[in-house]
């Protein structure tokens, strides 16, 4: 699942006349890079939900022809936030017939070559509920795991108040990337409805005993693409092939 309907405000003017799906890097949209490292990763079904100009996003991928892949769009008539969208979407995933088949959830305002099938490994290997791709680099909000990697809290900032849900001996701040490995036997659990943010989720199920892992993603290139400045910055990155499409 992309997740891909939020309003963009960070990165006006680029979404005054389009949803930030489709501002462009290096001359490929955000949508586009993001499917191409699905697909190349072995990922043929992707649902994307919408809502800021959510006819473009429709329009861009018949055009492309869902650019070789099974593309469904979860339209949100309001925004659902992350848990919120990815609950409406739950059918998509269709736990009934595939199991407990893992699912990747991906940000369309990240980039990156974070490994999936190594992240995957990890989450089957770990028997998590949740696996989130983590990094060691400054951030407004981190997440702390304890020394095995398993979810213990959150803290915004480097010394804001902290939330923890978990006893540890010791916390492990890192950065979110924006990138979950998820069983969906977490459907069962989410009690939440309407619009809610994932990680209280997180946070909730670990405190109740529930598996939510981190993946160290450290060696992996990653930037957010959040905010005009950040997409020119990975146009560079991409000019000088510090990273590759």
């Amino acid at each position: 699942m992309i997740l891909a309907a939020g309003l963009g405000t960070r990165l006006r003017p680029l979404t005054d006349d389009r949803p930030k799906a489709l501002v462009e890097v290096a001359g490929r949209t955000l949508l586009e890079l993001t499917l191409a490292r699905l697909k190349a990763s072995g990922v043929v079904e992707v649902i994307i939900n919408t809502h800021h100009f959510a006819d473009k996003v429709a329009d861009y991928l018949s055009a492309h022809h869902n650019f070789g892949m099974n593309i469904e769009i979860s339209r949100e008539e309001i925004l659902l936030d992350t848990g919120g969208g990815m609950k409406q979407a739950a059918s998509f995933f269709r736990p009934d017939l595939n199991g407990d088949e893992p699912f990747l959830l991906h940000n369309v305002d990240v980039l990156s070559n974070i490994d999936f099938a190594a992240m995957l490994r990890h989450h089957r290997n770990t028997s998590a509920l949740a696996t989130l791709a983590v990094q060691d680099r400054p951030t407004s909000r981190y997440l702390l795991f304890d020394e095995a990697g398993h979810m213990c809290g959150r803290r915004s900032g480097l010394n804001g108040p902290v939330e923890q849900v978990h006893p540890a001996r010791e916390l492990h701040a890192r950065a979110f990337s924006g990138i979950h490995i998820i069983s969906p036997r977490i459907f069962d659990l989410m009690h939440e409805e309407g619009v809610f943010s994932i990680v209280p989720v997180y946070l909730r199920l670990a405190a109740a005993g529930e598996s939510i892992i981190s993946f160290a993603a450290d060696q992996y290139y990653w930037r957010d693409l959040g905010r005009p400045e950040q997409i020119a910055a990975a146009s560079r990155d991409i000019a000088d092939a510090s990273f590759e499409l």
